[in-house]
């Protein structure tokens, strides 16, 4: 121990001076605990506590984040589902209306030649009359000049008879 006491000498080591000096700290240090030391840790651990809720807040962002992706993407390949719904139901009802109308545009032209073959029909058989009257008054007349008489009505019906059935062969 006789050492220590020589080496404390030798660094100018008084004891009454080394305990006033420890006495001296540690006075310092415990109001610096109190007054300075504890308000900057508490500061720190407030400081830490607020990081950590950043982050936790932080992470439950990115999940919201992530789980609103999710459902945009979700909201998205169902809005495009009913978009091509729609335009396939918008395309079979425009073939299915020009279907119709096709089908109602053949039925009135088909209505149309069956009412213009009926005319021609009509027609034709009054002409095909008209031309059997001008025939047979046209054969009672010249028959009637180159015979040089008038014909009675039973020649005439016999000229028309026989003029009839030439015309109709």
């Amino acid at each position: 121990m006789d050492a220590i006491a020589q080496l404390l000498t030798d660094f100018g080591v008084t004891w009454p001076k080394f305990i006033a000096q420890i006495i001296l700290f540690l006075t310092v240090y415990a109001v610096l605990r109190k007054f300075a030391f504890g308000p900057v840790v508490e500061m720190f651990e407030k400081r830490r506590r607020l990081i950590e809720e950043g982050q936790a807040n932080a992470e439950k962002i990115k999940k919201q984040l992530a789980e609103s992706e999710v459902r945009c993407q979700e909201i998205l390949r169902k809005a495009n589902a009913d978009a091509q719904r729609i335009i396939e139901e918008g395309r079979l009802s425009s073939e299915a209306h020009t279907q119709k109308q096709l089908q109602k545009v053949i039925k009135d032209a088909e209505s149309i030649i069956a009412k213009a073959h009926e005319t021609v029909v009509v027609d034709r058989a009054k002409m095909i009359s008209e031309v059997r009257k001008e025939m047979l008054n046209l054969v009672v007349d010249t028959t009637s000049k180159v015979a040089g008489r008038v014909l009675t009505a039973a020649d005439q019906e016999r000229l028309a008879a026989e003029t009839s059935k030439e015309l109709a062969a």
